[in-house]
């Protein structure tokens, strides 16, 4: 993750301008309560469409004693309904309800553009002890500007954006705005179907997005950035991903920041889609139109920690109301961030309530948790004397622990088939474990050691690669340990480490060579998938969110063999249910030959649950042709090449299919073997029965 400091206030006119037309747009429909520009879908169309609709309130929208009961026990999960601002109807006046949690305040106004920002003019009500203040404002409309002025113990004015607002203003405005979340969705079938479906069996390979820098438009006075609206995005990402074959995107930066270099990691709207794209209904077209499209949608998720923007959640009322007082717990040194305070029930209710959000108002599919390890470990970046341990005595952060396990069993208990998807980096037991059995109930965790190991090997020189055999067979030994993605993430790609095809040794035949070998070792592996935008087709440069990607490399052979390449392993493993449905145990992998490290050669069998269309891998790491090579197999008859990468379409000059007769020998600790002529930097798989 991205260890910036948040700021805002910097040069207005140039931002602002960037998106200006889109910002009006998507001001003018949210006004309007229209959705425009319906998507023109691909595929199964559907019959029956849902509707979420913000509709107008008869009834005063008051914070009741059941909600201050739930929002003290943590169990409000609706709460995002309640909090923030919300279109009513009172005593025949349109206006807008006002609900806010600061239980420090002496005095809360609500300033905007429905009056003038007055600082006088709408001072907030306190309802009860607890902290929460309401008003309702006549005439306060969808798309209209707003913040809150609070009055500290100290006397303190802080102007402070909604913390539940659902839609904020452009950077580097810092305010919110009204917003309507009215939707009429067309993915009913893709949530019926998600509701029977076993993420832990079934194919995932996910694309690893920044929306803002995938693909931009030319340069214009009115759109000097280059942003894709989400619906602009909405149809070229679709259009990409179901050429290449993943299942899913993962979206970096949705929730508001202010800081495009944080990439979205230092997150100030938690509840706001980022408005550099357009409005909330926006984003809503964006989700519904993969779905129609059958692509699943997963969030980059940040309960770790927010920054310390003025107009953000820090020292929110003068006081710490969302992060530990205590610089010891409620501070990231390393990254000069506040720390949530998951033991207050309030707080807790917030990101609960928020996973929620996200999951249930905008349909989404998995919420990639990011830092997890620092919310784990009391002592996470921290010195002796830096930290305070738990009553234990220990460094595990028990209120995090109970949080997560709260989590992951309420998301996916109300939405069956939503992934959480933890970014663990350390050896906590049972990431992924079942919270009745001491688990913290992740769906998957992100494999950070194969990645470390992969990668380390792919480096090196050919030449020494014999002496790292084990960084290539080490992940088998804690393979099924937990439920994995094997990732290669935009981590990997920044900070002068080098794009994916730079990491490779050789010159630049044998890096893409050497790349798609490793490629073909990651697909073949056990664990679900994960790229990054621009690894697929051999991105030179590091990925900086200040550009799109190089699409002009596709003009290139080498890279549109590459992308070709990957294509087709992406395309392989939604196939053969042996590469996902059996990731469980050994009954879905077997070693052929994990020794060979002299030659730097690697042969595994995937088996099928059906133990029909099994697979097996063979890669050679090395530029040195084998042409009497011979690798033993499970079973008796043929083993049809399918997927070689020195075919012509990848710039090769061999043919596929062929089909090898298993013939009698011993070979590999095997009683039957096939013979073939394995090229250097050759990877190939064969499908058997």
């Amino acid at each position: 993750m991205k260890d910036a400091t948040e700021k805002a206030g910097k040069n207005a006119a140039a931002t602002v301008n960037s998106v200006k037309k889109n910002v009006k747009r998507s001001v003018a429909k949210a006004q309007s309560g229209k959705i425009v520009d319906e998507p023109e879908i691909s595929g199964e169309s559907e019959k029956t469409e849902e509707a979420s609709e913000n509709k107008v309130r008869q009834d005063p929208h008051i914070f009741s004693d059941l909600d201050s009961y739930l929002f003290g026990q943590a169990t409000h999960y609706d709460l995002y309904k309640k909090m923030g601002a919300h279109t009513a109807r009172l005593n025949g006046e349109n206006g807008t309800w006002f609900t806010l949690w600061a239980p420090n305040a002496v005095a809360v106004y609500v300033i905007g553009e429905f009056n003038s920002w007055d600082e006088n003019a709408n001072p907030m009500k306190k309802i009860e002890d607890q902290g929460i203040w309401e008003i309702f404002i006549p005439g306060a409309a969808v798309g209209q500007l707003y913040k809150y002025l609070i009055i500290s113990k100290n006397n303190q004015k802080l102007y402070k954006a909604d913390p539940y607002g659902n839609w904020a203003e452009l950077r580097p405005g810092t305010a919110s705005r009204i917003a309507d979340l009215s939707y009429r969705w067309g993915d009913a079938a893709w949530i019926r179907n998600r509701q029977n479906l076993v993420p832990e069996t079934a194919a995932l390979s996910i694309y690893e997005v920044h929306p803002g820098s995938w693909m931009k438009h030319p340069y214009s006075e009115e759109n000097p950035e280059g942003f894709y609206t989400y619906r602009e995005f909405a149809k070229r990402i679709v259009e990409y991903v179901k050429d290449m074959g993943y299942t899913h995107v993962e979206l970096m930066g949705i929730a508001e920041h202010p800081l495009d270099q944080s990439w979205g990691y230092q997150v100030t709207g938690y509840y706001a889609p980022t408005s550099r794209y357009g409005a909330p209904a926006d984003f809503k077209y964006l989700v519904d139109y993969l779905h129609r499209n059958k692509i699943g949608v997963i969030l980059d998720w940040v309960p770790a920690h927010f920054p310390k923007n003025a107009e953000g959640l820090a020292n929110f009322d003068g006081d710490a109301v969302y992060e530990h007082a205590d610089p010891r717990q409620g501070e990231h040194p390393d990254w000069g961030t506040k720390i949530f305070n998951y033991g207050r029930p309030e707080v807790k209710n917030f990101l609960l309530a928020n996973a929620l959000y996200w999951v249930e108002e905008f349909h989404v599919d998995g919420l990639r948790v990011d830092a997890v390890a620092s919310m784990l470990y009391l002592d996470y970046g921290r010195k002796d004397g830096e930290w305070i341990a738990n009553k234990y005595g220990d460094n595990k952060n028990l209120e995090a622990i109970e949080f997560f396990k709260h989590l992951n069993t309420l998301v996916p208990g109300r939405n069956p088939g939503v992934m959480m998807i933890a970014e663990e980096s350390t050896a906590w037991p049972k990431v992924t474990g079942k919270v009745e059995d001491g688990g913290l109930g992740f769906t998957y965790k992100w494999n950070m050691g194969w990645m470390h190991d992969f990668l380390e090997y792919m480096k090196l020189d050919p030449y020494f690669r014999k002496f790292n055999h084990n960084k290539m067979t080490f992940a088998m030994t804690y393979a099924f340990s937990e439920r994995y993605i094997l990732v290669l993430s935009h981590d990997e790609v920044v900070h002068l480490k080098c794009s994916m095809i730079n990491k490779m040794p050789g010159q630049e035949d044998e890096k893409f060579q050497n790349l798609k070998v490793g490629y073909t070792f990651m697909f073949g592996h056990p664990g679900k998938k994960l790229l990054f935008m621009g690894q697929d087709f051999g991105q030179y440069r590091e990925w900086s969110e200040e550009r799109e990607l190089d699409w002009f490399l596709l003009e290139d052979k080498k890279n549109e063999h590459l992308q070709a390449y990957v294509r087709d392993l992406l395309n392989m493993y939604r196939k053969y249910p042996a590469l996902y449905a059996n990731d469980k145990g050994y009954e879905g992998f077997e070693w052929m030959n994990a020794d060979d490290c002299d030659r730097s050669i690697f042969s595994f069998v995937r088996w099928s649950p059906t133990k029909r269309n099994n697979l097996l891998f063979v890669i050679n790491f090395t530029p040195v042709e084998r042409a009497d090579y011979m690798c033993g197999v499970p079973k008796a008859g043929n083993y049809t090449l399918i997927l070689d990468s020195k075919c012509e379409k990848y710039g090769g000059d061999h043919k596929v299919p062929l089909k090898y007769k298993a013939e009698e020998g011993e070979c590999d600790g095997q009683k039957l073997h096939i013979a073939y002529e394995l090229p250097a930097y050759g990877a190939a798989v064969f499908k058997f029965n």
